[in-house]
């Protein structure tokens, strides 16, 4: 047989024992020999061997606190440790099996049970390292085709926002501002990054839906009448419709088919109430409307910040989920957050 280039450590204070095992391994494996619990712990640090053999009873530090240690440590937890004792003690066995050990061997040895249950041990323990690497290699695989269908997304998303805003030259930006907002607003609000990466992407295509309004009313200047209004309701519908199909990893959909809802009830379509509401879509509610009325209009001029915010601050709780208004009015007060007023200044566009 050729011989292993595993390493194993015999720790043991008995001559003889040592002998033995040495005598028994010798042509199997690579050996190292420590005869007390701190020389074991010293030897692992410069060695770390395959496996370990670890006598129970020593003076100074045992088996069972050299193995504790050995556990609590990173670097060193996931080597194999085989407990040798003169004792068949089923409590002491627990202990050990307790504190991390593999198997127990008792004295006096037989040569072959030895080499047999290290042998059996270090395969175990190569097959858990394959498997690990085997593990890593996948998890690498699956980021990056994540990261592939990640940006094959944005791509769409760009694309399909830029649609947008061909027909509707005068919102050009409205979606990217608005977007860069509730993203602040919602980690203010301290939300999970699953729930920001939606508030994020449901900015984006909030107002997807109007690529079915009709450019004659989404560019027309001027005071829209009654039924062209009620007409521009439907785009949260109509893109709640185009988005539902995409597998989005979040619920972006429903995001963008309720951001026109309102805490009273007085919102569209569904005329949901508070709670009913989602948290994502009452952060975009106010980021939209935060964006809508700072910027110009055909209609009418930038009323600015400090009239969205006071406005926002008059219908807090009434129209706008409160902690969203307060996160809001903070960034702005703060100078955390403000628009590039010089993109603002090119927009044009009808309703938020």
């Amino acid at each position: 047989m050729e011989k292993s280039s595993d390493l194993v450590l015999i720790v043991d204070d008995n001559a003889t024992n040592i002998d033995l095992l040495v005598n028994t391994l010798k042509d199997y494996y690579r050996l190292g020999v420590a005869k007390n619990g701190e020389k074991a712990l010293e030897y692992v640090s410069k060695q770390k061997p395959d496996i370990i053999l670890l006598d129970i009873m020593m003076p100074g530090m045992n088996g069972f606190e050299v193995c504790k240690k050995l556990k609590s440590q990173d670097e060193y937890k996931n080597i194999p440790i085989i407990f040798i004792t003169a004792v068949d003690d089923t409590t002491r066995k627990m202990e050990g099996f307790r504190l991390g050990a593999v198997d127990y061997i008792t004295k006096p040895f037989l040569g072959e049970e030895v080499r047999e249950r290290v042998r059996t041990h270090l395969s175990l323990k190569s097959m858990r390292e394959q498997l690990a690497d085997r593990n890593v290699n996948l998890e690498q695989m699956v980021k990056e085709k994540t990261l592939e269908l990640e940006r094959m997304l944005e791509a769409t998303i760009s694309v399909t926002t830029l649609l947008t805003e061909i027909r509707d030259p005068y919102t050009a930006g409205h979606q990217h501002r608005v977007a860069k907002l509730a993203v602040a607003i919602a980690t203010s609000m301290k939300l999970s990054a699953d729930k920001i990466k939606a508030v994020d992407l449901a900015g984006t295509l909030h107002d997807i839906g109007k690529i079915r309004i009709p450019t004659a009313v989404l560019n027309r200047p001027g005071k829209l009448l009654e039924s062209e209004r009620e007409f521009l309701k439907i785009h949260p519908e109509i893109g709640y419709k185009l988005l539902k199909t995409i597998p989005f990893p979040y619920p972006v959909a429903e995001i963008v088919l309720q951001h026109h809802e309102r805490m009273d009830g007085s919102g569209y379509p569904k005329g949901l109430k508070g709670d009913q509401i989602m948290l994502e879509a009452r952060i975009l509610a106010v980021a939209d409307v935060t964006e809508a009325q700072s910027s110009y209009r055909p209609y009418r001029p930038a009323l600015g910040i400090d009239v969205a915010l006071a406005d926002l601050f008059s219908n807090k709780g009434k129209l706008y989920d409160p902690k969203a208004v307060d996160a809001c009015i903070q960034l702005f007060k703060s100078g955390q957050f403000s628009f590039d007023e010089d993109k603002q200044k090119q927009d044009h566009g009808h309703i938020e």
